[in-house]
This record gives structure tokens, C-alpha cells and sequence, in this order.
């Protein structure tokens, strides 16, 4: 492997220049994470200290091991959406280690609209059942939630991918041997009733926590019963009477030390399938990342220097470096961990298509996960790219990529437009865990070129009479609409990434990701070479 040389002058204005604003990107994403967490909330926070009761974050900090990290998922969900105030959409999700043992956690937010669960609340909770289910985790749900949020409920309970498939998810993860471990510490109602009554293992914290299907005001309609919340599903009546709760716990710590006692006791012995070797540090400092990328997208940069920012001593064995050069292959460690990283240097022609496909090949032949870098404007079109195969060329990417059985992961670190989106191993194709930066954009053509389209399809069309300001309208419109709907926060607000990091993190995050992955058995199937 050969150290790469960095050709990056840090002492240029245009350094500085690039530095200044991706600093002030990254500065604007810690508010709002901060603001996610815990901003302006204060009277609800204060109601929820008079009932003894932690906060969402406050459970996990004590649930999982001392000084291990917790790598939460998409905690700008919903970020900009319902007048602001759901934050984090209701509930903390995110993989932390207890007793030892890797576990997937989903703690509800009771103080954002009494953790009910909004569509991205929804979206955010499966998918963090389905990174457990791939990864074969154990789940540990810490429960304070008032169900659906019913003026949504279209778009929350009935779709094949709704409330009810949180449940779905439940009963076949336990089905398959993953733990289903759930601490219920506050309201537990309607359908939310079904998170703790489908577990393995349930824990109750005495007065605050209840389990009904119906609450006190609809027993009272539907039945014209008189009870309180205790008497229909405290925790001394399910713990005593019903059964549903198998321990009760006088203060939320004494649950989450049972939590923990119970995920120490799952027999689970994680195996390490990769073959790590001692980390080293980079030979250029990952914070010169924000100099390296210009602060207009249009402007390139060699993709080599990104990756010789976040892998081992800035080792790069590159794959096929003479041929197919718009896009990078190279194998590389990071933080110990053997890893395929692919990285764009422009869009992606049929050669770089091919490379890349084959790359894949050879990771999924030796059991080598893999790292897209998003930065691609899409595959190439024109004449000479259709008449020299780039349909065809692109789908053998796009198929290696959708087959490979490896870990795939993705970082969107700048644009990612169209089919490019597709062939980097993009949401739809189901990475393992896919991550974004503050300056990333994701859409189906960039602003100018969707511009460019729609108003010369107005000139074309039969049906409509284009005038000068007709046109002038509809591009400011078409802007608008890319820009507003393209960008990060957006996108990560809908859940279209597993959250925001700063560049300065990926070395970090990619390599606790890579920890992750490597506890994954193998999965047997082809592993040949197929040189397209």
C-alpha cells in the first residue's frame, strides 16, 4: 500500500476561504442539534423532574456502559416540519453497548407531544428495527409514549409500513433469536401498548408507568367504566394481576439497572469477522477537509484527498488507478478495520461504471465492507455516452452494488443527483448505515440543469403558450422548489439519511460503524468475480 501525498496548500485564500464557510456549516448544525435536544422546552422539561422522571437521553446515558459511545440516528428528524416543535420526531434511537452486548435502543421523548408518534416518528423507530434485524441486534425500548398523533393518523396507522409495522418487526426479530427487552417509565397507551406486551421481557416503574389499550376517557365512553390509569394498567396491576409487566421497579434507575441485568444475562457473544489490525492516525489532519471542498458544489476536487483524511496512515491501494478515473476504488483501514472505499471525481462514465462494478466484485469475494463517498452529478449522457453503452454499463454498477451481501455504507459529502445517487449505493438501496454532510445535496438533477428542463419543455409543449414571463415564473419556481428541497437539512428531516455528521466526525462515526458491522456473520452466496 502506498501512503498518498497530499497536494493541498492550506496557507491559499481559497484554503481559507472554503475553511471559513464549512466552519460556519458545521457551527449551524451543532445549534440545531442542540436546539433538537433540549431547546426550548423548559416547562415541560420541569414537569418531568417534579414526576421523577429522566429524560430520554438522560435513560440511555445510564443504560449503556461507562464511557462507550452511543451513535444516535437522525436526530434532526423532522427537523423544520409541524411549526418546529418536534424535535428529534419524538424518540432517540441508536446502537450502544450494555454489559458488553451491542444493542439497538429506541427511547420515546414523552416531553415532544407526549411521545406520540408522528409519520417520521414512525419511520425513525422501524428503521432502527431494521438496522437491528440486518445487523442481528438485540432491542431495548424505553417506553413513554401516548401512541399515534390521531390528526396524522392517515398517514401513521393503516400503510404496510406504519404503526403497525414497528409490531410486525417485534414479533419476527424475537422469532429469530434477536431480544426484544422493553422499560416502560411513563404512558404506555393504544396501540404504543403493543411495544411492551410484544417484548421478551418487560419492566414497569411503580406510579408513573401504565399499559392500556384505552386510556381512562375512552373506557369511559366505550364502556361507561369509571377507573383510573392505575387501576386499568399500573404497573402493581400488571406485575401482580395481569402479568403483562414481569418486574416492577420503584424509580427508573432501579428499571434500567433490570434492563441491564437482563441484557447481561442474553447469552450473546459477538464474534469479530474481520481481520483488524492496530489503528493509526491519519497523515493529514481530518479538520483540512473544510479547505478541500470549495464552497460552491460546481467546483471539484480530487476525492483522494478525502479518503487520505479518514483511513490509517493515508494508505490508499488503489484499484485500477490508470483507468476509469472519474471514479476511485482503493482498499484501505480505517481505525483498524479493513474497508472498500468508492469515491467520485466527476460523473460516472461506462469505464468508471465497470471499475467500479468489478471493485465490488473483489470486496464481496474477501469479505471487505464498503464505503461510497457521495459527490456525482450522475452518469454520463450524450450521444458518444448512449452509443457507448451507458445504460448497460451503468446497470452492471447499479446491479453489483444491489447484490453485494457485504456491509455497505454511504456519506453523501457533497452532491448526489440522479441514477449517480442509485449507483453509490443511495436510501434505496438499503446500506447499512448512510450518513450526510451539511453541505450535501441530494435531488434528481441539480437546480440549474432541472431549470433548464422544465422551461424547455414549456417551449416545446403543444398545450401551452410559453411567453417570456411565463417562462421567467415557472424557473424561479422550479428554483425555489430544487433548492429549498434538495438540501441537507431537508433531506435528513425526512429521514433520507441516518442523520447529519461533520466531516471532521466521519473518521470517527465510519469507524464505530465499521465496528458495527463486523460482528455480522458472513452471508454465504457467490462470491466469484465476473470481469464485465
Amino acid at each position: 500500500m502506498s501512503k498518498f501525498v497530499s497536494k493541498i496548500n492550506t496557507n491559499t485564500d481559497v484554503y481559507a476561504e472554503n475553511y471559513k464557510y464549512h466552519s460556519a456549516l458545521a457551527e449551524t448544525l451543532r445549534r440545531r442539534i442542540a436546539e433538537a435536544i433540549d431547546g426550548g422546552r423548559d416547562k415541560v422539561m420541569k414537569r418531568q423532574r417534579e414526576r421523577k422522571k429522566l429524560l430520554p437521553r438522560e435513560r440511555i446515558d445510564l443504560l449503556v456502559d461507562p464511557c462507550t459511545p452511543f451513535l444516535e440516528f437522525s436526530t434532526l428528524a423532522a427537523y423544520d416540519q409541524y411549526g418546529g416543535g418536534v424535535h428529534s420526531a419524538g424518540v432517540v434511537t441508536g446502537i450502544g453497548v450494555v454489559h458488553d452486548t451491542q444493542v439497538v435502543i429506541v427511547a420515546n421523548d414523552s416531553t415532544i407531544k407526549g411521545g406520540a408518534y408522528y409519520p417520521e416518528t414512525v419511520k425513525k423507530h422501524v428503521r432502527a428495527q431494521e438496522i437491528a434485524e440486518n445487523l442481528m441486534l438485540p432491542c431495548l425500548y424505553l417506553v413513554d409514549c401516548g401512541g399515534a398523533y390521531l390528526p396524522e393518523w392517515d398517514r401513521v396507522f393503516p400503510d404496510r409500513d406504519h404503526f403497525g409495522n414497528i409490531f410486525f418487526r417485534q414479533c419476527n426479530m424475537s422469532s429469530r433469536g434477536l431480544p426484544q427487552l422493553a422499560a416502560v417509565f411513563g404512558v404506555s397507551t393504544a396501540g404504543a401498548a403493543y411495544i411492551p406486551a410484544l417484548s421478551d421481557e418487560v419492566v414497569m416503574v411503580r406510579d408513573n408507568a401504565t399499559i392500556h389499550l384505552g386510556g381512562p376517557s375512552i373506557v369511559k365512553v366505550a364502556i361507561n367504566e369509571e377507573a383510573t390509569a392505575q387501576e386499568l394498567g399500573g404497573a402493581e396491576m400488571h406485575t401482580t394481576i395481569s402479568g403483562v409487566s414481569d418486574y416492577i421497579a420503584e424509580t427508573e434507575q432501579e428499571a434500567i439497572a433490570r434492563l441491564r441485568s437482563i441484557t447481561a444475562g442474553l447469552n450473546r457473544s459477538p464474534t469479530n469477522y474481520q481481520r483488524v489490525q492496530a489503528p493509526t492516525a491519519p497523515l493529514y489532519s481530518i479538520d483540512e477537509i473544510g479547505g478541500i471542498i470549495s464552497k460552491d458544489p460546481a467546483h471539484p476536487y480530487d476525492v483522494r484527498e478525502i479518503m487520505a483524511r479518514l483511513v490509517d496512515s493515508s494508505d490508499l491501494k488503489e484499484f485500477k488507478p490508470q483507468w476509469g478515473l472519474s471514479i476511485v476504488c482503493a482498499t484501505a483501514y480505517l481505525y483498524g478495520y479493513p474497508v472498500g472505499i468508492i469515491g467520485n471525481n466527476g460523473p460516472l462514465y461506462s469505464d468508471a461504471s465497470v471499475k467500479a462494478a468489478h471493485f465490488i466484485e473483489l470486496c464481496e469475494q474477501r469479505n471487505i465492507p464498503l464505503l461510497f463517498l457521495h459527490n456525482v452529478p450522475g452518469f454520463m449522457v450524450g450521444k458518444d455516452a448512449e452509443r457507448g453503452g451507458i445504460a448497460k454499463h451503468s446497470a452492471k454498477l447499479v446491479y453489483a452494488m444491489s447484490c453485494a451481501k457485504v456491509p455497505r455504507l454511504s456519506v453523501v459529502i457533497g452532491g448526489s443527483y440522479g441514477a449517480g445517487n442509485y449507483g453509490m449505493c443511495g436510501r434505496g438501496f438499503h446500506p447499512d448505515f448512510l450518513f450526510a454532510w451539511p453541505n450535501s445535496l441530494v435531488a434528481t438533477m441539480s437546480a440549474d440543469i432541472a431549470c433548464n428542463v422544465v422551461t424547455e419543455l414549456a417551449r416545446s409543449s403543444v398545450n401551452r403558450k410559453a411567453t417570456p414571463e411565463s417562462l421567467a415564473i415557472l424557473e424561479k419556481e422550479t428554483r425555489e422548489i430544487y433548492e429549498r428541497a434538495s438540501g441537507a437539512y431537508y433531506a435528513t428531516s425526512r429521514l433520507w439519511d441516518d442523520g447529519l455528521i461533520e466531516p471532521g466526525q466521519t473518521r470517527d462515526i465510519i469507524g464505530l460503524c465499521l465496528a458495527i458491522v463486523a460482528t455480522k456473520p458472513p452471508v454465504e452466496g457467490r462470491s466469484y468475480v465476473y470481469r464485465m
